[in-house]
C-alpha cells in the first residue's frame, strides 16, 4: 500500500485540478456551442483565394468567441486548408463541428425560367453563384466558344433549357457555362434533331420561335395550334406579325425590360428593330425569351391545320381565336379591340 505524503498529497491533487480544467476546457472549446446565429441554420459562403484571416471576418458574426475556434482550426489543420464554396452552420454548434462543416461544400439548386434576355439570366445567377454578371456574360460572348458550337451572340441565349440544376456556389463561369452547353446537346436529342430538320430548321431556330410561342400563349395545350400558325406563316411565305417581338423591340430600345405592356399599339409597329417582326421577314436573330419545354416541343410537333391568324379571346380569356382567312380574322380583331377600349387600357 501506497502512502502519500502530505506534500505529495498537494502536489497529486494540483496535478488533478490542473487536469479537470484542461479537460473542461478543451470540451468546452471544442464540443460546447460556439454559434451566435439570427436563425437555426445559416449558409455562409467563403470566396475563392480566401485565406484563414478572411474566414475569421466571415465567421466572427455568428461565434460567441473566437480563441476556442483558432484553437480548433489550428488542430486540424484548417487555418492554413481554407476550402472556398457554401458551408451549413446550425444553431448550437461547437467548434469541432464548425470547422468540419467548414469544409462539406453544399451545393446551390439552381433553377431558371421565363428570363428574357442573357443579361438578365446572368444577374439572376450572380446572386446565387460566386462568379459576378460581368464574368458571366463574358464566357457565354466569348467568340471562341460561339464560334465552336455555332451560336452567335444574338442567339447564344437559346442554350439554357429551363430546368434546375446542382451546383457549387464557388464554380467557375467557364465550368458552369460548360455545363450548361453539355445539358443543352443533351436535351437535343436524336429524336428533337430529326423533327427540327424536317422543319427545315436548326436546334436554335426552333428556340428562337419556341420563344415567341411562349410569350404568345401560357396555355401548354394551345402552344402546338399557335405554333402551327407560325409555320403556316414562314412556309407562305409571309412576315410572323409577332407582337411579343415588337414589345421585344420595345423594351429593346427603351433598354427597359421591366415595364409592363398590355397592347401594342399601331406605332409600335413601326419601330426599326431587327426583333420586330412585322418589319422583317423570318425569324429574329434570336430568343425573346426563354421558352418553356413545353413550347419547345409544340414547335417540333406542331398542330397540322389552315390556320394562318389568331387573336386573343374575349369568351376563353388565356386562350386566341384562330381564323383560316384576313376575313375572319378582322371579326376576331375587332370584337377584342372593341373590349379592350372598353377596358381603359391603353399600354
Amino acid at each position: 500500500m501506497i502512502v502519500l505524503s502530505k506534500k505529495n498529497k498537494i502536489i497529486f491533487g494540483a496535478a488533478a485540478s490542473i487536469l479537470v480544467v484542461a479537460l473542461v476546457t478543451v470540451w468546452y472549446h471544442f464540443f460546447i456551442s460556439n454559434t451566435n446565429l439570427p436563425k437555426k441554420e445559416l449558409y455562409v459562403t467563403i470566396p475563392t483565394g480566401s485565406k484563414y484571416e478572411d474566414v475569421k471576418k466571415i465567421m466572427s458574426p455568428y461565434l460567441n468567441e473566437m480563441s476556442g475556434f483558432d484553437m480548433m482550426a489550428s488542430l486540424r489543420s484548417y487555418d492554413d486548408n481554407v476550402k472556398p464554396g457554401r458551408f451549413l452552420i446550425t444553431e448550437g454548434m461547437g467548434n469541432f463541428k464548425i470547422i468540419a462543416s467548414l469544409r462539406r461544400n453544399v451545393p446551390v439548386q439552381i433553377a431558371f425560367n421565363n428570363q428574357e434576355r442573357l443579361e438578365d439570366l446572368c444577374v439572376r445567377l450572380s446572386s446565387q453563384l460566386e462568379p459576378d454578371t460581368t464574368k458571366l456574360l463574358s464566357v457565354f460572348r466569348d467568340s471562341t466558344f460561339l464560334a465552336e458550337n455555332n451560336f452567335t451572340k444574338e442567339n447564344v441565349f437559346a442554350m439554357f433549357i429551363p430546368n434546375s440544376y446542382e451546383f457549387y456556389w464557388n464554380v467557375s463561369a467557364e465550368a458552369f457555362r460548360d455545363k450548361m452547353i453539355k445539358e443543352y446537346k443533351k436535351f437535343w436529342t436524336l429524336e428533337r434533331l430529326t423533327k427540327a430538320k424536317k422543319l427545315n430548321m436548326t436546334p436554335e431556330q426552333v428556340i428562337t420561335l419556341a420563344s415567341i410561342v411562349h410569350k404568345e400563349t401560357v396555355k401548354a395545350d394551345e402552344r402546338p395550334r399557335v405554333a402551327g400558325c407560325y409555320l403556316n406563316r414562314l412556309a407562305l411565305p409571309m412576315p410572323l406579325q409577332a407582337d411579343p417581338t415588337v414589345i421585344y423591340s420595345l423594351k429593346l430600345r427603351d433598354n427597359n425590360f421591366n415595364q409592363v405592356i398590355k397592347r401594342v399599339l399601331y406605332n409600335d409597329l413601326l419601330i426599326h428593330s431587327p426583333y420586330n417582326t412585322y418589319l422583317n421577314q423570318g425569324l429574329p436573330p434570336g430568343p425573346i425569351a426563354m421558352p418553356d419545354i413545353s413550347a419547345i416541343d409544340a414547335v417540333l410537333n406542331p398542330e397540322k391545320h389552315d390556320y394562318i391568324y389568331f387573336c386573343a379571346s374575349i369568351e376563353r380569356f388565356g386562350y386566341h381565336d384562330f381564323a383560316v382567312t384576313y376575313a375572319e380574322h378582322q371579326i376576331n380583331a375587332n370584337k377584342y379591340a372593341k373590349w379592350i377600349n372598353s377596358t381603359g387600357t391603353n399600354r
